[in-house]
Order: structure tokens, then sequence, then C-alpha cells
């Protein structure tokens, strides 16, 4: 196998998607993003994400720096892709050696966000969800809605799951893998937040899925689906309500329209968000007499954290 620090052994190391799913199981990945945020890694100092006009749409560049370890995602957006039969979003990431900036790696960079977004929202939820948490709603019938339900049933025991969708079949299609998985699971209704102890907002909507009052004390909401300053997927009421945690609060205030709405609408102040960080290190825990929500919009350490798990894992 290639030592990692003789820059001269081979050229990078391409891994597939199949290859991050093998070498970084949604627990490795949880664990690898908790333990960027334990040892110390403040997401503040994150490069913000890059944003550029280029062809038929534009391209998103994320880049990290974590430890012996620099990366970055290349992100392209195309908004006409699905009527030619292509992913509307498709993503390389580049691994490099801090020492010498040498590439190490390339991986492919859509499964690697697949893989990595359930972990930040597990973590999140992990420490604002009830220690007895056990039933969960999920809005959304992407990839990610199911990501994330065996993202959640690996850190609760859940005994009932409600998936919530615009489309019967694909709401079908989503219970029919998570039944596969022996998690008990049925077709739902945006009421069912009233009941549920987990809520995950899994889509790309741009108002919001249901009506916040809602949500019970105590629950956890996490919502990752939209992050576009005038897009969202929880209404004002429920983020002025809530103990909102977030990534980094310069990022959230950047892109989370879930957060930017609310502020402007004078039902949130800036000054109250949570960051994540502060939940995992303890500095401040979870509400019982409020919901918790934890409004994420992906940031480039992420990505990175969970990428030298994959390359580490053949080292190991």
């Amino acid at each position: 196998m290639r030592d990692i620090h003789n820059v001269n052994s081979t050229q990078p190391t391409w891994y597939s998607a199949e290859d991050t799913v093998e070498r970084a199981s949604p627990r490795i990945a949880r664990r690898l993003i908790e333990r960027a945020l334990l040892d110390g890694f403040d997401p503040a100092t994150d490069p913000g994400r890059i944003n550029i006009p280029a062809g038929a749409g534009h391209l998103l560049i994320m880049p990290s720096t974590l430890g012996d370890w620099v990366g970055t995602k290349v992100a392209s957006v195309a908004p006409g892709n699905p009527d030619k039969g292509l992913p509307r979003i498709q993503a390389t990431y580049v691994l490099l050696d801090a020492e010498t900036l040498t590439t190490a790696a390339l991986m492919d960079g859509s499964a690697l966000t697949t893989l990595r977004t359930p972990a930040v929202s597990a973590v999140a939820a992990d420490k604002l969800a009830a220690p007895d948490a056990a039933q969960l709603t999920v809005f959304g019938t992407g990839p990610q809605a199911l990501a994330h339900i065996v993202a959640f049933a690996d850190i609760r025991e859940l005994s009932r799951i409600t998936v919530v969708g615009r489309n019967p079949g694909k709401v079908g299609s989503v219970v029919d893998e998570t039944a596969k998985l022996g998690l008990p699971v049925e077709a739902g209704r945006a009421e069912d937040i009233a009941e549920a102890d987990i809520v995950v907002c899994a889509t790309s909507a741009a108002e919001p899925l249901f009506d916040g009052a809602g949500v019970k004390g105590g629950a956890c909401v996490v919502a990752m689906g939209s992050h576009e300053t005038g897009r969202r997927e929880l209404d004002s009421g429920l983020m002025g309500r809530s103990q909102v945690v977030v990534e980094d609060a310069a990022a959230a205030l950047r892109e989370a329209g879930d957060v930017v709405m609310a502020v402007d609408d004078g039902a949130l102040a800036a000054g109250k968000l949570v960051t994540l960080r502060d939940v995992v290190t303890g500095a401040v825990a979870r509400r019982d007499d409020r919901p918790n929500v934890f409004k994420g919009v992906g940031m480039s350490w992420q990505d990175l954290a969970v990428a030298v798990g994959v390359i580490e894992a053949d080292f190991q």
C-alpha cells in the first residue's frame, strides 16, 4: 500500500463512490466529524464557499485545511442537466498532503456529500434530541432522506419513522428501502410533527414545510435541504421560539435562508445563535422547554474530515 508521505510513490489514488462508502460508514463519518470538533477545530476559521458562474450553471469551490491534510471539493451545478438525463449537481474531491501540497487522492465528491451531510446532522441530533427520542419524521424523498434515516437509526432506537413528500411514488420508494433495513416506517403527513421527537427536513423547498407551532418542546428539528438566503424549510415562528444551532454563525447568516429570514422578520436574534462546536463540547446543552433546531448549510471542513477517514482506512 502506498506511503502517503512518499510523494513520488504513485499517482493520486482514485476513490469511487463505492470505495468511499466501503471505507467510511455512516457511523465512522459521524465520529470523524465529531472528532474534528473535539480536537479543537473551529468552523469559524473555515474558508467560505466560493460560487463562480460557469458554462450552463456555476461551480462551487470548497477548500479547507485539517491538520496534515488540505482538500477542496469542486461541485458543478447545471440546472438543465435533469432534462438531459444527467445529475443537476456533480462533484469531485481533491485531497492533498499539507506538508508538500501534493495531490494524494481524488474522490467522488457526490458520494462524499451524501455521506458527510447526514453525519453532521447526526452529530447535532445526538446532542439535541432527547436520549429516549423514538419517533422520527422525515420530509423529503431524495438520497439525503434515506441517508438521514440510516444515520439517525444509529444514534437512537426508533419505534416509528414517517416519510412525508409530495410524490406518493417517491415516498413509497423511500419507505420500501427503509423497510428493507428492518426499520419501522410508513408514509406520513405534515401533521406528524406534533408527535415527532426528531424532525428532518431534506428538501429544496422555498417555503416552510409545516406550521412550526406544532413542534413540541424538547423536540429536535434538523433542516439541511435549502441553503440559499431566499429559501427556507422552517418558518420564523419556529425559529424564534427554538434554541437554534448552526455550524458557524457567519456561514448561517450568509447562506441559510431559514436563519436569514427569521432574523429579518425580527423573530430571531443573530446574537442568540449557538454553534455546533459548543454543543459537541458540552458548552451548551439541549433545551427541554423549547424545540432544538439545527440548521446546516454544509461546510468545507466536513468534506475534508470524512475524506481523511476514507484515505486513512487504507493505512489502518
